[in-house]
């Protein structure tokens, strides 16, 4: 394969482990993600839920230091829980120490989670049915006013931000950014620079998963977008779109640059991958059953999904690509191809931090790049 692949990680605290074992597995993990060929290490945000990533800018610090020249990111970082000036100071210090290795991801996650708790999307009844478009499986929404009810997600949502506060809009945000990145940041008539992060040459890469704002601003600012398959199958591919159309050339990009994530578990055999991958929807579950993410489950201890739990993670059990590697990059391969993706980004998550490193080898080694 001639497309690049990398790596999104939740650093996942594993049942019967702890945080500190699963920030080390992630540093681990990058470090063999940079010798089997990976072209980025991202790391997702998270809070009060059992995966040790909260703090992206800190953890890419501890990644960045311990490999060489591997792309190390946030993919991403919740701009409804932060300020733009807080992002570029920080990532701008993290470029300061490792020019032209570190990705400002960005998403309007922790926006949407505050606008979900005045009015949950609704989904219509032609959205219902599940597609196939040439091969990549399209399953209908995941209705998650099913999450947004849970009184834990309302509370736990709003300890992320100080009382009262609201979020500019993220599009606004985003200009700030660049603006603060590049010197011309003006407010009330005065110049103000970010230190450190002017100058730094940061590119924020936009994330998105629905045919929303998100791909609307990437477009128009002529930002890389990265349309997140794993989480929302339904919509993934409509993000996409939407940005092509909406795209305006910039000091970026001169053209739309596209990466697709997908879920992934590759082991020397698929039986052996299916039975690593059997506790995957119950992991799923707990996120939108409410509570948050698990421990990750062990398979061996763990009691199968029943009826009506499966049916609430049947789109992400369907979409995740498990198997030998064969099948895994078949499916990956059939995704970028779908898309047209510049690039592929990969997530993977076992109980076993050593079914974790197969899987990636396996994957890399599949894809070309090992």
């Amino acid at each position: 394969m001639n497309v690049p692949l990398s790596v999104l990680d939740l650093a996942p605290v594993s049942a019967g482990s702890d945080v500190a074992t699963a920030l080390h597995h992630t540093v681990d993990l990058a470090q063999h993600a940079e010798r089997w060929g990976y072209s980025r290490y991202w790391v997702a945000e998270h809070h009060f839920v059992a995966v040790a990533s909260s703090a992206p800018a800190v953890l890419i610090g501890q990644i960045a230091a311990a490999t060489k020249a591997i792309h190390v990111g946030a993919a991403a970082v919740q701009l409804g829980f932060t300020t733009a000036p807080a992002v570029v100071e920080s990532f701008g210090m993290l470029a300061a120490f490792h020019p032209g290795r570190i990705d400002l991801g960005v998403g309007r996650a922790g926006q949407r989670r505050l606008e979900a708790q005045q009015e949950a999307p609704k989904v219509s009844a032609a959205e219902h049915d599940w597609r196939d478009v040439d091969g990549v499986v399209v399953p209908p929404p995941f209705d998650v006013s099913v999450v947004m009810r849970s009184e834990r997600f309302r509370t736990t949502t709003g300890l992320l931000q100080q009382p009262g506060a609201v979020a500019p809009d993220f599009g606004d945000q985003v200009a700030d950014i660049l603006a603060m990145v590049n010197g011309t940041y003006v407010v009330s008539g005065l110049d103000v620079h970010a230190v450190p992060g002017e100058g730094s040459g940061l590119t924020p890469w936009i994330f998105g998963s629905s045919k929303g704002q998100s791909a609307v601003v990437a477009g128009r600012l002529g930002l890389p977008f990265v349309a997140s398959y794993h989480i929302t199958p339904a919509t993934a591919l409509d993000a996409i779109e939407l940005y092509r159309n909406e795209f305006r050339p910039s000091s970026a990009l001169e053209k739309p640059y596209v990466v697709v994530s997908a879920d992934v578990l590759a082991a020397d055999d698929s039986a052996t991958a299916q039975r690593l991958a059997s506790t995957y929807g119950q992991w799923v579950y707990s996120i939108r059953a409410g509570g948050g993410a698990v421990p990750y489950p062990d398979p061996g201890t763990t009691a199968p999904l029943t009826a009506a739990q499966r049916e609430l993670v049947a789109d992400r059990i369907a979409t995740q690509f498990v198997g030998d590697p064969d099948e895994v990059v078949q499916r990956l391969a059939t995704l970028q191809r779908v898309t047209e993706a510049d690039e592929m980004v990969i997530t993977s998550v076992a109980h076993d931090h050593r079914d974790r490193l197969r899987s990636h080898e396996l994957v890399a080694r599949g894809w070309g790049i090992a």
